[in-house]
């Protein structure tokens, strides 16, 4: 019988096409989706029969593991509860997004062992584990409503060209496919990068839309420093924490990003460009640091959620940071351990600055110790 193919463009609620492609693979169903990568085909990982079946409509040779889509970066840890800060590094700056995290699958406790046998035989037969979360709406809406995840392939035959439209989806696969959600042609034309993340390093398995130089440098610590206007206080921790991180890593601190560490600061109210306030330019060059080219610039979404750790002058800042995003409560601290605020010193004497600087060369100091597992191995990087 051949396959549904419902048009996303044209649906009345794509909420109905959600719940029929829920549907199918609850019944065990094969279900093409659109991904901004290529079409992948999808069988729920909960129905080791419906996982048969894509693997005899792929082709693929035994032992060629396929990869697990999954709802988000948070979600990867339920799967693969160890894994490395690079690896959870990577998940937060990758996805949603074109590519597949390959990381290895070693702890008894994590969600994949909760999968049939003859599925984990599938997606996990290396001792490796293969996670996706694409950024194709449809696919991500099903995962929401399914219980548990989808075994994910590119929606073709083995040794076959991938499938970057709807119609060479049908082509490929035919009567094995149930349902073909259509939303046009993919964005790229071309399958994911797949990257196999060891403890301190990543490796390329297969070069797609992310080239290797941009995985790399996705693999860097950032240290990120916030106030509120991002004019005195942040970029002042900016240039004491790049000093500090130095020294730690015997490095010029010039040479800071080729150890694999980044810097940066960012202000909750600032607006965007601003100069940095004359007394704090004159402290930081009594320390001997220019801060004079500094700009300021705007707390993101980017940023909180690229970020390793976010160091925040006062409680204030903590508390707005985690209120906006609760997800990085715990990459984000106050810079004192003491937990005392780093009072705004603008307005203030030099003296009220200095002793401003003063209080943030003790915090950051302090919080080199927090990074020392994020660090390790950057100097490989």
């Amino acid at each position: 019988m051949p396959p549904v193919v419902i048009d996303l463009r044209k649906a009345e609620d794509v909420r109905d096409v959600v719940h029929q492609a829920v549907q199918a693979l609850v019944e065990g169903k094969l279900v093409a989706f659109p991904t901004e990568t290529v079409y992948g085909v999808g069988a729920s990982a909960c129905h080791s029969g419906a996982v048969a079946d894509l693997m005899a409509a792929k082709g693929r040779p035994q032992g060629a593991p396929f990869a697990l889509a999954i709802k988000s970066a948070q979600e990867a840890a339920d799967y693969l509860p160890e894994m490395s800060s690079l690896a959870r590094r990577l998940a937060r700056r990758c996805w949603p997004g074109p590519v597949t995290l390959v990381l290895d699958n070693a702890h008894e406790q994590g969600l994949a062992t909760q999968l049939p046998e003859s599925v984990q035989q599938v997606v996990c037969p290396n001792g490796t584990l293969g996670l996706r979360v694409a950024a194709g709406g449809a696919l991500l809406e099903v995962l929401q409503m399914l219980a548990g995840p989808i075994v994910l392939t590119s929606a073709n035959r083995s040794g076959s060209p991938d499938a970057v439209t709807a119609t060479q989806v049908v082509e490929a696969l035919g009567d094995d496919v149930a349902l073909v959600l259509d939303d046009g042609p993919c964005r790229y034309g071309q399958p994911s990068s797949v990257v196999r993340v060891h403890r301190d390093h990543l490796e390329v398995l297969r070069e797609g839309v992310v080239a290797e130089s941009t995985l790399q440098r996705l693999t860097s610590v950032l240290v990120l420093m916030v106030c509120t206007g991002n004019t005195c206080r942040s970029p002042m921790a900016e240039l004491l924490m790049r000093r500090e991180l130095a020294q730690h890593l015997n490095c010029d601190e010039q040479k800071l990003e080729q150890h694999g560490v980044v810097v940066q600061s960012a202000g909750i109210a600032a607006a965007m460009g601003s100069p940095p306030s004359t007394e704090a330019v004159r402290v930081m060059e009594e320390l001997g640091m220019d801060l004079r080219g500094h700009e300021s610039r705007t707390l993101t979404d980017q940023l909180v959620r690229h970020a390793d750790l976010i160091l925040t002058m006062t409680s204030g800042h903590f508390d707005a940071i985690v209120a906006h995003w609760p997800e990085a409560a715990d990459r984000t601290h106050l810079i004192l351990e003491d937990s005392t605020d780093v009072a705004d010193p603008i307005g203030q004497s030099i003296d009220v600055y200095r002793q401003c600087a003063e209080q943030i060369r003790q915090g950051t100091a302090q919080q080199v110790e927090r990074l020392s597992e994020e660090l390790k191995g950057t100097q490989s990087i």
